[in-house]
């Protein structure tokens, strides 16, 4: 619990390298583009897309309040350069909140797929499933609970999918020793080394 408290203000001082955000606006541009590319929309109420690869890994690497800060800007740039709807806040929160979990969960612990997929199914819950629901009701004037099956087998369908997406991407990182080289820098510069 200690490190849960720990990686906001860890997360804030991130923002103070130029590295922190020279990353922040890769992963930003990164979502952006993913999303252009990959999004397949179902009406007005479900899309599946493949940002959240680029936005969840940078809250992995940069923590919660970064990751906050990625996932409100990537929503209002996406939003600003190809509108699919009307603007609405709740959204731009989600995308926030999204962020804020992810780095909650992932910032300066080891890649686990236990804690991957942990991290995804409170996101799923939380964020896709009741407020995304309760933006759309309120949105588009659909019951809830009227929209809350169809959502829901999305949920059900893509957790096992994004969750295996990031794992493998984050292990491949690991792998490729970027964590590492990330973390070094950090350790020069003065910031906390992510253990």
């Amino acid at each position: 619990m200690k490190n849960f408290f720990k990686s906001f203000p860890d997360s804030a001082k991130e923002l103070k390298s130029l590295r922190c955000v020279t990353f922040a606006a890769m992963f930003t541009a990164m979502a952006i583009a993913l999303g252009y590319v990959t999004n397949i929309q179902f009406g007005n109420t479900v899309r599946i897309g493949f940002s959240f690869l680029a936005k969840d890994f940078s809250s992995y690497l940069l923590g919660p309040v970064v990751g906050g800060i990625i996932g409100g800007l990537v929503d209002v740039i996406t939003f600003v350069m190809k509108p699919t709807g009307p603007f609405f806040p709740g959204f731009t929160l989600n995308a926030v909140l999204t962020g804020v979990i992810m780095g909650a969960f992932l910032y300066h612990r080891p890649v686990k797929l236990s804690r991957v997929l942990a991290a995804r199914a409170v996101n799923a819950v939380v964020v896709n499933l009741i407020l995304n629901t309760l933006w759309l009701s309120i949105l588009w004037g659909d019951s809830f609970f009227m929209l809350l099956p169809a959502r829901a087998l999305k949920q059900v369908v893509m957790l096992p999918i994004e969750t295996m997406m990031l794992y493998s991407v984050m292990k491949a990182a690991e792998a490729a020793g970027l964590l590492k080289m990330f973390r070094s820098s950090r350790r020069t510069s003065g910031y906390p080394d992510g253990k």
